[in-house]
Formats: C-alpha cells, structure tokens, sequence
C-alpha cells in the first residue's frame, strides 16, 4: 500500500494499520529521550572510572554536533527514496555508538561512539518524521507529534532516576547497553510494518546533495567549536565570534531560503524553533545549577524541582495538537513565546532579588507550557508547508535550527556565566539572554502563516 492509500485510510493514531507503526515511532523517540537524560545523571561516575574529565563537555557536544550531519544525510535520502532506509540506517548507527559507549575502556573511545550516535539521532528524527508525512493524513500529524513530545517529557520525570538506579546496582554501561537492546526492539516493530510498503514519492527529489553534506560537516564543527569556547579562557569570545561566522555561513544552505532573515511562512517557522530551543534548553540548565548552588538542593529534589514544568510540556503538547487549527498559528506563537519569557524572566528576578526557591519552580512551570504549545505545531507546520519531494529537507532543516540554536545559545551563556563568576550576576545574565531569545522568538511566530494544515480530508471531522 502506498503511503497516499495509507492517508485516505479513516482511523486515529492508534488504531488499524497505523497503532504498530505508532507504537515503535514512539518507542524509539522515548529511547532516544530516555539514553539523552540518563548519560547527563551517568556521566560524572563515567568520567570519574574513565579518568576523562577533559573530556567530560566533549562527550555531550559530540552527540549534538554530528547530529547535524544526520540530519542532512537521512532528510537528503529520505526525498531521492523513502524513509524506510535511511531510518534503518540511523538506527544502526545509534545502537552502533551506544554499544562503542557502552563497552569503551577508555574516555577517548567513548567520546567515539558519541560521535557515531549522534549521526544516528540526527537521522532518526528526519526519517521519522518524513514516516509520518508519508504514512498519516495530514489531519492526524498534529497528534502524532503530540504523543512524540509527551514521549520526550516522560524520561524527565523517570530518566535520571532509573538512570542512578542503574548505575548504582547494575553499572554504568548498561545506561547505554540497555537502551540499544530496546532501540532494535522497537525499530523491528516499526519495520515489521513499512518494510513491505512502498513509500516512495511519485517524484522523487533529485538535487545534489553533496554541498550541503560539506556543509553539514562544517555547521557541526563550528557546533563543536561554540561548545567548547568556555575552556578557551581569554580566548573564548574570540572562538565565539569566528565560530558564529562559520555557523552562519554554513548554515544556509541547509535551511529554507529566507530563514535568517524570518521571511513569511516555512522559513519564519524554522527561525522561531532555534530561537525557542536556544532559550528553553540553555536556561533550562542553569535552574537546577541555581537550586542547587543558590538554595541547597540536592541534585535529585532539584531535578525532581522541574516535574511539573514537564508535565505542563506534555498537557500543553496534548492541547496543541488536538486545537491547534482552532486556536491559530499566531495565538500560539504569541502565548506560547509570552509563557516561556515569563517563565525566564521570573527565574531572573528570582536568582537576582533571592526569591523563595518555589517561585522559580512554579515560574518554569510557564516554559513546559509554553513549549509545549509551539513545539508540536511548528513540526505539523514544517509538513504543511512541504512537498513529497522536499519533506526530509523541510524536516532536517527543523532540526538542525533546533540543534543549532541551542549549542550556540548555550556556548554564549556559558561564557558570560563564567565571565561574570565570583559576582551575583551571572544566573540573572543567563536568564535575561534567553528571556529576550523568548521575546525575539515572536517576531517570526507571527509571520509564519498557513500552510495546509487546516484542509481535512471529505468527511473528516
């Protein structure tokens, strides 16, 4: 069956001949969310037995920075075939790193397997997304992207905490060994299903890739770079600066033409999802680092400190892809962008005027919503706006904004933070940076228009 056939089918998400396809896409986005939270709980007793401390920042950027490269690769592949293959490949690869990880004597040989998962990951989130560009109408791809943000939220209420758990019966290597055990489980129930399928486009793309491949590899090495500018010491605005220029240079080509500029619809979207992750995810670190350094939590009350927000993300999630068409792409954008600068901006006055510990965490409660709101829509929106020839293009460009946006954003806090360390300035600098990332973020939230995510198919309710 092809995947258009596939679209005109009546059903929901989980049921008929999409519930086994579902259930594995979720799986595998929740292992992925799952071995993401765990290595972040694990790494310090890695480092410690690996004697890797020099490595220790390495063994995270590594994973984001070939992520890219993924992207790029699977999104290409995913428009000249199917997605079916470069899925498969991207699996591979991620068990393949996990499995290096896993067994590595020594630090050097991990940071190798992060390298080769995060190849993996990047491709993975491309492939499927263009599975479900191909196998759900289009009326349902506001669920689909729901049910894949709430699978990212569950692993930050239990990740951590199984992850220690593991760690401390078991051994830190099954923290990566266990997760690709259940990666290939859950990939062989999604293959089981679209193996037999055809779901190639009627014409295929057929550009060059090679360029943007180049391109990739430079976006992630400029990545890396930004990563690591903290530990250049004086020299680390001026390995900012040059590692910006390259990113911007290099990044062009990879996204919508426009997107730098917030050009009106598909680039506007891509622009606010860098703009969004840069905020969330580099202020998200430093919250706990602010209960803990500022009011003495113990690392696991101040991660269980950010539950409720992760509960907002996934209750927020749930609203946004079952009334996203009735609320509007512009209503979203405009509470969704308020919700996370207030957030930011109370953690700022909190961590500046020495407020109860609860009003920041009660304050982070805004940002899960807020993101969860804007973060499945701008997803459905990506697939609106495309085309079956440039699906997996529409949809790496999407991510690498995302991966993009949070390494730089959380490069430059890292630098100002450590600037401005010895001082009481340095978590309010942070949580300024990201509330006017927030604020920025509206900006395209407003020119990103309607694609087709408002037809439904006859008879569809």
């Amino acid at each position: 069956m092809s995947g258009t056939s596939a679209a005109a089918t009546p059903g929901g998400i989980w049921s008929g001949e999409r519930l086994a396809v579902t259930i594995g896409a979720v799986a595998l986005i929740f292992l992925a969310a799952v071995q993401s939270l765990a290595v972040t709980t694990v790494m310090p007793v890695v480092s410690a037995e690996l004697d890797g401390a020099d490595l220790y920042a390495v063994a995270f950027s590594a994973t984001l920075a070939t992520s890219v490269i993924g992207m790029v690769a699977a999104g290409a592949w995913s428009d000249r075939s199917q997605p079916v293959a470069p899925l498969t490949a991207s699996v591979l690869l991620f068990v393949a790193g996990l499995v290096l990880a896993g067994l590595a004597p020594s630090m050097p040989l991990l940071v190798v397997g992060r390298l080769i998962q995060g190849l993996g990951t990047g491709g993975e989130t491309v492939a499927l997304y263009v599975v479900v560009a191909r196998v759900y109408p289009r009326a349902l791809h506001g669920r689909v992207f729901a049910a894949f943000s709430a699978a990212w939220v569950v692993p930050s209420l239990v990740g951590p905490f199984l992850a220690g758990a593991v760690a401390e019966f078991l051994h830190w290597r099954w923290v990566f060994l266990g997760v690709a055990i259940l990666t290939l489980a859950a990939f062989l129930v999604v293959l089981v299903r679209l193996g037999g399928r055809d779901l190639r486009t009627a014409e295929p793309a057929a550009d060059r890739v090679g360029g943007r491949l180049l391109c990739a590899v430079a976006v992630a090495l400029g990545a890396l770079a930004v990563s690591l500018a903290g530990t250049a010491g004086t020299w680390s605005w001026a390995v900012v600066a040059a590692s910006a220029v390259v990113l911007a240079v290099a990044v062009r080509p990879l996204l919508p033409r426009g997107t730098l500029r917030s050009a009106r619809g598909l680039p506007s979207v891509v622009l606010m999802r860098g703009l969004i992750a840069g905020s969330l995810f580099g202020a998200e670190i430093y919250v706990p680092y602010l209960l803990i350094d500022g009011y003495g939590f113990s690392p696991v009350w101040a991660g269980l400190g950010l539950t409720t927000a992760a509960l907002a993300w996934a209750a927020a999630a749930e609203v946004s892809g079952r009334f996203g068409d009735r609320i509007g792409n512009g209503r979203i954008a405009a509470i969704g962008t308020t919700l996370l600068a207030a957030a930011t901006a109370i953690a700022a006055v909190t961590a500046l005027a020495g407020l109860s510990p609860g009003v920041v965490i009660a304050g982070w409660t805004l940002a899960g919503a807020g993101m969860g709101l804007m973060y499945p829509r701008l997803t459905v929106l990506t697939l609106a706006y495309s085309t079956p020839q440039n699906q997996g293009f529409n949809s790496s460009a999407l991510s690498i904004s995302d991966a993009v946006g949070a390494a730089t954003t959380i490069a430059v806090m890292g630098v100002v933070f450590t600037a401005l360390t010895g001082t009481d300035a340095g978590f309010p600098a942070v949580f300024v940076i990201a509330t006017a990332l927030a604020s920025a973020a509206l900006v395209p939230g407003l020119r990103m228009g309607h694609g087709h995510e408002l037809r439904r198919p006859p008879g569809a309710g």
